[in-house]
């Protein structure tokens, strides 16, 4: 485990990047540059908070969070690896979303390049890795925090048996909460003509057939073989947010609504207004098998525009 000391001492910028104790005694980089302002939490490697200059928060954040060793965060963008939800297939054991949101990674490398903070924490195996059938892998995951920002995470299998290793199969996704206000008056572009699992209706496949998604319930859609540009449009904030993707072949669109808001105990009751999920990843038959020496990266990109649009015009 590294020190706060070790940290500060091999990794701390003076005025751009400091590490201290966060909320829950957890360790946490604490950022500011000329272009953002920025938390992440080394449990998980969790960004929890990222605002551009001049610009209201891009990213939700539960105020009921768990910040606890080995409990996740609510909100910000926790990283999912090495599976989506429950695990499925020939194991079933381990915690949602697998382990790595509650591992504590390791800091590999800081620095400032222009107006932005690249920062690489990696995660390798564990004992709860080992455990769950995860030995012989890596995670580099990137960030590079400025007026935009850029989410990066590859995995290698490092299986030592080049030929006759056993390939890894996973899932992943940069589980991005987006700031927004209410979630009745996004307009969602970027998803037509695509095909997406309906969780709340039996993981029935659906396709979405207008090219523009509005929200009214509940939703939980893996959208499916799809490599495009997310674009949030939201009058209440006066903002566009766009979520362009590398190496990924799957987006998630998650809001909990008032409903299930209510039953979970890290959530507020109507933390649902202001938040929709937003998430870059490669799940269900999108998931990733690599041979050994193998390695995948995928890559999230967050932008903010202006719109001056109104939620009034939204419906006519």
């Amino acid at each position: 485990m590294q020190t706060l000391t070790e940290l500060n001492d091999q990794f701390g910028i003076p005025h751009v990047l400091v590490f201290a104790e966060g909320k829950g005694g957890l360790l946490c980089a604490q950022i500011t540059t000329e272009a953002c302002t920025a938390t992440l939490y080394l449990q998980g490697s969790h960004l929890v908070h990222w605002q551009p200059a001049g610009q209201k928060p891009v990213l939700f954040l539960s105020d009921r969070s768990n910040y606890a060793p080995g409990k996740a965060i609510r909100g910000g963008v926790p990283v999912i690896f090495p599976w989506f939800g429950a695990r499925t297939g020939a194991r079933t054991d381990g915690p949602m979303h697998g382990f790595a949101r509650t591992q504590l990674w390791q800091v590999a490398f800081a620095a400032v390049s222009g107006k932005d903070l690249h920062l690489t924490l990696t995660l390798g195996p564990t004992d709860e890795s080992r455990g769950l059938g995860y030995d012989h892998f890596r995670v580099a995951y990137e960030l590079i925090l400025g007026s935009t920002l850029t989410l990066r995470i590859s995995v290698v299998n490092l299986d030592p048996e080049e030929h006759a290793g056993t390939p890894m199969h996973f899932e992943e996704a940069l589980h991005s909460y987006l700031a927004v206000g209410e979630p009745e008056h996004l307009r969602i572009y970027g998803l037509g003509q695509t095909e997406f699992l309906d969780k709340t209706d039996g993981f029935k496949r659906k396709k979405q057939t207008d090219d523009v998604l509005t929200l009214h319930e509940q939703t939980d859609r893996p959208y499916l073989n799809t490599t495009a540009t997310v674009t949030v449009e939201d009058p209440d904030l006066g903002r566009r947010l766009v979520v362009a993707k590398q190496g990924s072949k799957t987006t998630v669109v998650w809001n909990p609504w008032s409903e299930l808001a209510a039953k979970m105990s890290d959530f507020p009751a109507e933390g649902w207004r202001g938040m929709t999920c937003i998430e870059t990843a490669n799940a269900a038959e999108n998931g990733i098998t690599l041979k050994p020496k193998e390695a995948h990266t995928m890559e999230a990109k967050i932008s903010v525009e202006p719109f001056s649009g109104s939620a009034t015009e939204r419906t006519q």
